[in-house]
């Protein structure tokens, strides 16, 4: 006759086998997950940020007196257009100046795009050299690409 072996396995061990398997199959997803490439990433940097946050200036030159516009800048949202230090003579020689920035400012809030700004026929000429200051400050804030 055949010897018969009887195999007794308790049901704790079972279920300490099934637990510690469970957690090795988790770990082995989480450390493929964590280590594998994203599709974007194709080991350079490209930035898909439009600005480099922070405050940026151009200058406006206005009858001998310079008049300095703060752009502030988010990475892809313009926060705020304001002149600072203009003087009590620049706003009554050129009164259009501060209702054309509100202008202009208002629309860039809402995210138009300075080439696509509307224009009032009354001050355009104001509001193209206020569009001009803000573009330069504009070009100040783009990140440059790294090779």
């Amino acid at each position: 006759m055949a010897k018969t072996k009887i195999v007794v396995i308790q049901l704790k061990e079972i279920i300490y086998t099934v637990i510690f398997a469970a957690l090795g199959i988790l770990l082995i997803l989480l450390l493929i997950f964590m280590f594998w490439p994203d599709k974007e990433d194709n080991g350079t940097s490209t930035s898909t940020n439009l600005y480099i946050p922070g405050k940026w200036t151009s200058s406006i030159a206005l009858n001998d007196t310079a008049i300095n516009l703060e752009v502030v800048l988010d990475e892809d949202h313009i926060n705020s257009v304001r002149i600072i230090n203009i003087d009590e003579t620049i706003t009554t020689m050129f009164p259009l100046v501060a209702p054309s920035l509100e202008l202009i400012a208002d629309q860039l809030y809402m995210d138009v795009p300075i080439d696509q700004l509307e224009i009032k026929e009354d001050s355009r000429y104001t509001q193209t050299l206020l569009i001009e200051a803000i573009k330069l400050a504009l070009d100040k804030a783009k990140p440059t690409p790294t090779p």
